[in-house]
């Protein structure tokens, strides 16, 4: 805390709350009432026209149709796999060599579609890293 001298203060009573500038028998001619801008103090409404009501369409009613029935694609996604690895060469090498070997061992597996990202993962420290999913 600052060392200061209650002296210096003269005669004010240090624990009297300091006063706002507009209250008091003096005040500071601040008002708190709105502002006048100029135009009527109450605010007109313009007229509202009525909506002209609209007829109702007279056509016969159409039978329903039974829908078709929906068929799957043929490049339908079935599963997704993401591999994720830190950004430094070494890593990047062992994530190719991981890629390559999941696909040699699921030769039937079709790839439809892959995605890469690059963020932070948390593990003891939070690094970033590189993030590839693939749906097939």
């Amino acid at each position: 805390m600052d060392n200061f001298e209650s002296s210096s203060f003269g005669n004010q009573d240090l624990n009297k709350p300091i006063p706002f500038d507009d209250s008091g028998p003096s005040g500071s001619g601040v008002s708190h009432s709105p502002l006048e801008l100029g135009g009527g103090s109450v605010v007109q409404k313009p007229p509202t026209a009525q909506p002209k009501p609209v007829p109702k369409p007279t056509a016969p009613p159409v039978a329903a149709a039974k829908p078709a029935p929906r068929v799957a694609p043929a490049a339908r996604i079935e599963s997704v796999r993401t591999f994720f690895t830190k950004l430094h060469p070494g890593a990047i090498n062992f994530l190719d060599e991981q890629i390559t070997r999941w696909l040699k061992e699921n030769p039937g597996i079709a790839i439809k579609r892959t995605n890469i990202v690059v963020g932070e993962v948390q593990a003891k420290k939070t690094e970033p890293n590189i993030l590839i999913t693939v749906w097939y």
